[in-house]
């Protein structure tokens, strides 16, 4: 999932946007003690080195088993999602356990609307929700709930670019970290906030179809170079060091955080601080999983994050070579204390169990969308109205959804055991307009 960046200093959040080569092209202006970014003209432009490794990432969350095949940038924005009926959405009030769910999912809709009543095209059904809530002291039933989406809301089926309706459904989650906010002995291994010197150029201003994707990297001279990668960034020379702001006592959780995105941090005296995503590095990520099946080392069946991690204890000279095949690294940020839970991709906390990451090409970011699964593992049928609040580096397609398990250790196993087949319906505002 790819949480918001922010509360950063002078240039951690340096961003430029590619242009056109007739026109001057705008470089950053890195002063020390300046307390915004300006993209001033230059006669030398930036140039944009080709690199031997790849540039163009989005934030990696966890890359899983997907036969979702690589976008088409010739599809619209939302151009997969299909008109459908009510009647079609599957598991929708046709059973007391599903229509006692909307009323439980009520509330991260609420979060949704806290951002998409900016937008004129979700404006009408965001004051309908809270003029819904003040009639019902901000519990209204499922009934109403149900009624209110049937109101205001066309539903869409998601397909995918072969023209199917069944994807991957996957899990995520908050892991909890042992940590301390000084390096010690205990507490090695530190999180690192944004670099000073991570450039970031979006391309849709030059390339359209590349309208979510961006490069990052860093300034020598006028140009632009990769950025260091996990195993120049965890070396003894430390480009980074000065940037640390967290310490957390194994190595492997820290990877496993930059997996997901965010966490909570334990410190020894009782409190819990929040960190989550602040930016990446720009490196694609590599799957160490897939790997250590390559190499012989774990079996498909035991690599799972638990696999994984046992494998990593028992073979800890082995380790960091490991790791350092994943060349992506994510940096983080301490997120303010008492959220109920980690900011989303949207820029709202988002609750356990009601909110799924989706590719915001194919779903639009914050929308309702109802769920048909399986729980992890099972047959058993998990069908369930979410909120598409988050978004992630591997959640690619129309049908493709990754479900916020919460926190802890039991969220951790059901998201590392989720690997099932789902159908996705979308609702949009019936001012919704879908270009084709």
């Amino acid at each position: 999932m790819a949480l918001i960046s922010g509360g950063l200093t002078a240039c951690a959040s340096k961003s430029l946007k590619a242009s056109p080569p007739t026109k001057p092209i705008a470089k950053c202006d890195c002063s020390p003690n300046k307390n915004a970014v300006k993209a001033v003209p230059d006669t030398s432009p930036v140039q944009i080195v080709e690199p031997d490794r790849p540039l163009i990432d989005a934030k990696p969350l966890d890359v899983k088993p997907t036969d979702v095949k690589p976008a088409d940038s010739k599809i619209a924005d939302y151009g997969l999602l299909k008109p459908a009926l009510w009647e079609d959405v599957d598991g929708l009030g046709q059973s007391k356990q599903n229509f006692s769910d909307l009323s439980l999912s009520w509330p991260a809709w609420m979060q949704s609307c806290s951002t998409l009543i900016n937008k004129p095209m979700w404006q009408k059904v965001c004051n309908a929700a809270t003029q819904l809530n003040s009639q019902t002291a901000n519990k209204p039933s499922s009934e109403a709930i149900f009624a209110y989406f049937k109101q205001n809301f066309s539903v869409y089926k998601t397909t995918n670019i072969d023209g199917t309706d069944s994807g991957l459904i996957t899990g995520y989650y908050e892991p909890i970290l042992r940590g301390s906010r000084f390096k010690s002995a205990k507490y090695p291994n530190p999180l690192y906030q944004v670099p000073t010197d991570l450039v970031t150029v979006e391309l849709d201003s030059l390339f359209p179809e590349l309208k979510y994707k961006r490069v990052r990297g860093r300034l020598v001279g006028n140009k632009l170079v990769p950025y260091y990668n996990r195993a120049d960034i965890e070396s003894d020379a430390a480009p980074l060091k000065g940037r640390e702001f967290m310490y957390i006592d194994d190595i492997i959780d820290v990877f496993y955080l930059q997996v997901q995105g965010s966490g909570l941090v334990q410190l020894e005296s009782g409190e819990q601080v929040h960190v989550g995503y602040a930016d990446q590095n720009g490196m694609t990520y590599n799957s160490i999983g897939r790997l250590l099946v390559e190499r012989g080392e774990l079996t498909m069946a035991n690599a799972s994050m638990n696999g994984i991690k046992n494998w990593a204890r028992n073979n800890p000279a082995k380790l960091r070579e490991l790791l350092n095949s994943n060349p992506s690294y994510v940096f983080f940020r301490e997120l303010p204390a008492g959220l109920p839970g980690p900011l989303g991709a949207l820029g709202v906390p988002i609750l356990a169990e009601r909110v799924v990451a989706i590719d915001p090409k194919y779903v639009p970011l914050g929308a309702p969308v109802f769920l048909s699964t399986t729980e992890p593992n099972s047959s058993k049928p998990l069908k369930r109205l979410m909120m598409a609040q988050d978004t992630g580096g591997a959640i690619k397609g129309g049908v493709r959804a990754d479900f916020y398990w919460g926190d802890g250790n039991e969220a951790g196993a059901k998201a590392g055991a989720m690997k099932q087949a789902g159908k996705i319906w979308v609702f949009l505002p019936k001012e919704f307009v879908i270009n084709k």
